[in-house]
């Protein structure tokens, strides 16, 4: 690509690098000069305007970037995620349904090393998006590229971008009861539960509440029917034989891990009972503020993200 300077009367087909105003009208960046927009030029007093020549070796920067940003979205990927059509050397990729961003960072590193001329920008790996939200751009930083350069970056990041909408799943919630527990607590967890689910696109059945002490709470882990269950016990889960766990496991379910490295949120607890997933929340759920239940919860919408993440060997 040759840019710089060139005399109007030389600059049919070249692309126009800075608006320009010409015959009371705005010739805008990125414009490729025809008949007319050199005769506009010309009337207004113009001799010379910066301009990019492509080579035959050049790719456009729109289809480049229409090119490069279909590479990074896996085929199976395109009913959730939706390309918008290219616009100045720019393509952005938004999402199609409430889910969760998967981000291959190594491969996205690999594709904006490839040149200067090629970007793409990502929201962070794991992060929880909504329908309509824009999760990535596709940039040619200048007028064109070459041809191996789209080649090369097209190769580096196949499929580098994943989404994954919620899933619908049946949640329940199991609250224990300590002596002397003031009502409010129990309302107040609840709330903060179920506001946290609907976001998810889901709804939590009726609140089971049962005594503080693990036979209790076991034999209601047995009676939920749903997919996912969670636990919201009157006193914060201090040790893995702690009630919640210890409920768990009197219920015929595994404990997968106790505890988490973030804070507020890190006594929580999850396992499995049979094909079910088992989460214990910590005490901070009981508030709307963002904590390590969240994110938990998020990714277990987005199948078998949660117990990857948390597993141990």
């Amino acid at each position: 690509m040759k840019f710089g300077p060139r005399n109007v009367r030389d600059a049919q087909g070249a692309i126009l690098a800075h608006s320009v105003l010409a015959a009371k009208r705005r010739l805008r960046k990125g414009t490729v000069l025809g008949a007319a927009d050199i005769s506009d030029l010309e009337a207004a007093g113009i001799d010379q305007v910066t301009v990019a020549v492509l080579s035959p070796d050049d790719v456009h920067e729109d289809a480049a970037a229409e090119q490069l940003a279909k590479s990074l979205v896996p085929p199976g990927d395109t009913s959730s995620l939706r390309l918008s059509a290219p616009f100045t050397g720019r393509v952005n990729i938004y999402a199609e349904a409430d889910g969760i961003v998967r981000i291959d960072r190594d491969a996205v590193n690999r594709f904006n090393r490839i040149t200067d001329a090629i970007t793409v920008a990502t929201v962070h790996d794991l992060q929880r998006v909504t329908k309509r939200a824009l999760i990535a751009t596709v940039k040619i930083i200048p007028f064109a590229t070459s041809q191996a350069n789209v080649r090369d970056a097209s190769a580096a990041a196949p499929g580098a971008l994943r989404f994954q909408p919620f899933e619908r799943r049946q949640v329940a919630l199991i609250m224990t009861r300590t002596p002397g527990m003031k009502p409010s607590l129990l309302t107040k967890g609840a709330g903060a539960v179920a506001h946290r689910i609907n976001g998810l696109g889901c709804e939590l059945s009726e609140p089971v509440i049962v005594a503080h002490e693990p036979g209790a709470l076991a034999r209601a882990l047995g009676a939920v029917k749903a997919d996912l269950v969670l636990i919201l016990t009157g006193s914060a889960t201090s040790d893995e034989i702690d009630v919640g766990p210890a409920a768990l496991v009197a219920a015929g379910g595994q404990l997968v891990r106790f505890g988490m490295p973030v804070d507020p949120g890190n006594l929580l607890f999850i396992g499995r009972l049979g094909e079910k997933t088992v989460v214990g929340l910590p005490g901070c759920a009981r508030s709307p503020a963002l904590n390590g239940a969240d994110w938990v919860l998020d990714c277990e919408f987005f199948p078998r993200v949660a117990l990857s993440l948390l597993e141990t060997e």
